[in-house]
């Protein structure tokens, strides 16, 4: 006995095209995908966050003898991790009849879509070609809303301080390897 959903898995297909337009067929029930935060971008940000850190640090001991060690920090580990988003997989109806499989990533309101609405998805390809391609923009025809999902980026999950920090830092490396070209 084939079962609704195991039946709808074998007709479902990835649109190809930028734009589709059809009703929603069904949201499912979303899951936590993690964002990759590659090494070398890391590498760079933490050096020249150190730099400051470090320099911070120094004038920190010379200008008081008490404790005050600052906040707590992220270590490798954690930011390496990466933020992680939620990805909720629609299934939509185009104007052909085709059942198709888009990725919704990050949150809307819960409100915002529902079964037999009749939406145009502004898609894009995602770099894993396996997976389908993920929705960038919304427009809800049924309701009138434009809706546009956020997810969570590397560079919200290292923050703004230390992103910073990281800018100072390698403004200082720059002006040292500056001075130092041009005094020797």
């Amino acid at each position: 006995m084939v079962t609704m959903d195991s039946d709808l898995r074998l007709r479902v297909g990835h649109p190809t095209q930028r734009i589709l337009t059809g009703r929603v067929v069904r949201l499912l029930e979303g899951y936590p995908r993690e964002v990759r935060v590659g090494q070398p971008v890391l590498v760079a940000v933490l050096t020249g966050a150190s730099v400051v850190g470090l320099l911070m640090l120094l004038v920190r001991s010379l200008l008081s003898t008490g404790g005050g060690g600052g906040g707590a920090r992220r270590g490798w580990k954690d930011l390496k991790k990466g933020p992680e988003f939620l990805v909720t997989p629609l299934r939509v109806r185009d104007t052909a009849g085709l059942l198709h499989e888009v990725e919704l990533h990050g949150h809307l309101p819960q409100s915002a879509l529902h079964p037999d609405d009749h939406v145009q998805l502004t898609l894009r390809r995602q770099p894993d070609a396996d997976l389908p391609p993920r929705v960038e923009r919304i427009v809800n025809v049924t309701t009138g809303q434009l809706l546009t999902p956020r997810t969570a980026t590397v560079w919200s999950h290292l923050g703004p301080p230390l992103l910073l920090q990281a800018l100072l830092g390698a403004l200082l490396l720059a002006g040292v390897a500056a001075c130092s070209v041009v005094t020797g």
